[in-house]
């Protein structure tokens, strides 16, 4: 078998074209990044690894400790506020957005993040170049507003210039817009994969693992919660029949369907079922009521679904941490940290450059450092830290 007759995998992210907003959409049905929130949503295992991910790219935040507490925004943003959501942004989808607004001297005067998830891209043009970015706050059109839907129409769907500091350029569009007052600002968008293209995260290939993941969490929870957990059945004489007001004899089923329910889930557990005969011949007996635990069933696909989320992020050394397969101390910890300090560098310099070309126009730049480099993490063992204090 070779490349040419080998079977072809679907294409991970099915970019196609809406007319009627003249965009790019972000997958076939324009929801992939919502789609991929709901998965890792559902999954404990690519939960905790995408929040060990950008926990890592975020490190100690930035090497200046003025800078990180500069605000950026009429809201209060800090800087730090800032690159805290653009590094859980880069983790989730390899991508991020920022919204700057300009003075009447072109010059960047705030700065506010754009969830990713919220931003699309407009078609190119006959030069391959993309001008504007459109956002909407929900995408799939749920998301309410004054008690109202916000659907996805053109009058919601802003459409904002991408990020070009070049003052004549600015200039331009201020006064396209009719004044610095209804100038909207520009985009900066940035995709790890590459210029105009929608980035895919480096969790992709193993989406199906964490819907796995899912689903065995569900057979567990089905397990504990609705299995029938009685210890034994005991079959007792019926004995002397009901009767009813009037006379009439109470038809009774031998177990009633809202009786088997007292007998399902772990807060029932252990209790004992009786039925009892019809006829009165039959001898009382006790019978075991065995149950069947599932588990047991799926123990080596849960371990190697865990497994493969876990390498799928670079983060085989923490799961042989907690495997057992490497022990526990701080000098292991401290390798696993430096080890995947380094995986994250290149996420890291996405962020260094992005606030780098944002700052070189900044309004207050005698007030503000150059440097906007970040601080890999490290691991800090409690334990050394009281005795050197």
């Amino acid at each position: 078998m070779n490349v040419k007759t080998a079977k072809k995998p679907e294409s991970r992210v099915g970019v196609s074209y809406s007319q009627q907003f003249k965009m790019q959409t972000y997958g076939e049905d324009n929801l992939y990044p919502q789609n991929l929130l709901a998965i890792t949503s559902a999954s404990g295992t690519a939960k905790l690894c995408l929040n060990r991910y950008a926990k890592f790219i975020e490190g100690f935040g930035f090497k200046d400790t003025n800078f990180s507490e500069y605000v950026l925004n009429k809201k209060g943003d800090t800087a730090d506020t800032i690159l805290h959501n653009v590094c859980e942004d880069i983790a989730r989808f390899k991508g991020f957005a920022l919204h700057v607004n300009y003075n009447v001297f072109c010059q960047i005067v705030e700065v506010q993040h754009i969830p990713f998830e919220n931003c699309r891209l407009e078609e190119e043009d006959e030069n391959g170049y993309i001008g504007h970015i459109l956002i909407h706050p929900d995408w799939k059109g749920k998301k309410t507003r004054n008690g109202k839907a916000i659907m996805v129409t053109k009058d919601s769907v802003k459409k904002i210039c991408v990020f070009n500091p070049n003052p004549d350029v600015v200039l331009s569009q201020v006064e396209a817009a009719g004044g610095i007052d209804r100038y909207e600002g520009q985009v900066l968008w940035v995709s790890l994969d590459g210029p105009g293209v929608y980035p895919t995260p480096i969790y992709d290939p193993v989406v199906t693992e964490m819907s796995t993941d899912e689903g065995l969490s569900n057979v567990k929870n089905r397990n504990v919660r609705n299995n029938f957990l009685v210890s034994c059945m005991i079959i007792a004489k019926k004995g002397v029949p009901s009767f009813d007001k009037d006379g009439n004899e109470i038809d009774r089923k031998m177990i009633a369907p809202e009786d088997l329910k007292k007998f399902q889930g772990d807060t029932n557990g252990n209790k004992i079922l009786l039925v009892e005969l019809e006829d009165d011949e039959d001898e009382p007996k006790v019978v075991a009521f065995p149950t069947k635990n599932y588990d047991k069933d799926f123990t080596v696909t849960d371990e190697s679904t865990v497994e493969r989320i876990y390498a799928q992020f670079h983060q085989e050394l923490f799961y042989s941490i907690r495997m057992g397969k490497l022990g526990f101390s701080g000098d292991v910890m401290r390798d696993a940290y430096e080890y995947y300090a380094g995986e994250v560098t290149i996420e890291q310099r996405f962020v260094e450059r992005a606030f780098d070309t944002i700052f070189k126009h900044w309004y207050e730049v005698a007030n503000l450092s150059s440097d906007f480099g970040l601080r890999s993490l490290k691991y800090i063992d409690s334990n050394e830290t009281s005795i050197n204090s």
